[in-house]
């Protein structure tokens, strides 16, 4: 049993900035993959940035310059600092994460219940 609580979405006007947050917890040993993804309306669901492993990230192109993925090790926590936010932003932000459990044998995928992020013009 894993959770994904997410927390620091909002409404924000295009220039602006927020932090999401989100924390795991639960029956956790340790976490391989950490981080988020976005779903606009009408769009499949798309990666934003991750963490991989200890120390590698990946973001999606069109955020580089921009987002920043970051996250806490001890406190299971994996964050989102948004900079210089776009209408084209806006979405239902959603963290991930793939989590090996006390016991177990192979890591499983989970998923946060997701923040709105709205950004105006």
């Amino acid at each position: 049993q894993v959770q994904l609580v997410e927390s620091g979405g909002g409404l924000v006007q295009a220039g602006g900035s927020l932090r999401l947050s989100c924390a795991a917890s639960g029956n956790i040993f340790s976490i391989g993959v950490m981080g988020w993804y976005r779903q606009a309306p009408g769009k499949q669901r798309e990666l934003v940035a991750e963490i991989v492993g200890r120390d590698s990230t990946n973001y999606a192109d069109s955020v580089k310059g921009r987002f920043t993925v970051s996250r806490d090790n001890a406190k299971n926590t994996v964050y989102l600092q948004m900079n210089n936010l776009k209408p084209e932003d806006t979405a239902v932000y959603y963290c991930y994460a793939r989590v090996l459990s006390v016991h177990g044998v192979r890591e499983y995928g989970y998923w946060g219940q997701g923040t709105q992020v709205t950004v105006s013009s």
